[in-house]
């Protein structure tokens, strides 16, 4: 994976909006635990190639730091003969003092090598460097866009939860209420109600029959009475006129 390919992948999930994401998931869990699984997959990915990528840099620092170094030992060494060769003259001792002027010659030649190189790969650091920071800061973005990802799963999922408790509570209430006309208790107050209007009448019924059997005493009473008031008056009549008349009531 290149450098540039990282960084475009670290910076569309960086601006990923979750929450829109969310609102036009048809399964925002589903959606979520995809998303973690993506961001955690590529943070891995993006981890391994800026980790090599801070080594290349190092690789790079390393070698400008070797080359600062060797052209101030050249410089050094330069130096070194060059005191030397003037020892030399000092003393009429051209020839060699000649060749300690070459050698701080050819050391100055090193020197200046070394400063090109450093000088060279100064424009890779900085470029690398920058590389860098831009990657660890796109991590760390992203590292926390999967903490709030996480949170945001976890939230719907307790939320999720929630409602399914509160829905299953809602329907064992509903089995148990008692003024719901298609419950169970309802339907059997309904069904003791009706057997008490059955019993009711057959009370009223029993208690009309009873009714109309003392009516119909009373009835046969005022009869008898009439039958003997009736043979009472033929008695009467039959033995005396003008006698005065006992009722059965008074015998």
């Amino acid at each position: 994976m290149s450098k540039q390919s990282i960084f475009g992948r670290i910076a569309q999930l960086a601006k990923a909006n979750i929450n829109a994401m969310i609102d036009s998931a048809e399964d925002p869990q589903k959606m979520l635990d995809q998303m973690v699984r993506d961001y955690t997959e590529n943070i891995r990915e993006a981890e391994s190639a800026v980790a090599q990528t801070i080594g290349n840099l190092r690789l790079l620092e390393k070698d400008h730091a070797e080359d600062v170094q060797e052209a101030a030992q050249w410089g050094s060494k330069a130096l070194a003969a060059s005191n030397k060769a003037e020892e030399f003259r000092s003393s009429g001792k051209e020839s060699e003092a000649q060749k300690f002027d070459n050698l701080a010659k050819v050391a100055l030649q090193r020197q200046i090598q070394s400063e090109s190189e450093a000088r060279g790969v100064e424009p890779q650091i900085a470029s690398q460097t920058e590389v860098v920071e831009k990657l660890k800061d796109g991590l760390n973005t992203m590292r926390g866009k999967l903490q709030e990802l996480s949170a945001k799963r976890d939230e719907l999922a307790a939320r999720q939860k929630t409602v399914q408790a509160q829905a299953q509570v809602q329907d064992s209430l509903k089995a148990f209420d008692v003024m719901d006309s298609t419950s169970e208790v309802s339907r059997f107050e309904d069904k003791i109600r009706r057997e008490e209007a059955r019993v009711a009448g057959q009370q009223e019924l029993a208690d009309s029959s009873l009714d109309r059997q003392f009516e119909a005493l009373e009835d046969m009473g005022q009869q008898t009475e009439i039958e003997a008031r009736l043979a009472a008056l033929k008695a009467g009549n039959a033995t005396t006129n003008g006698e005065k008349i006992v009722s059965s009531e008074e015998v």
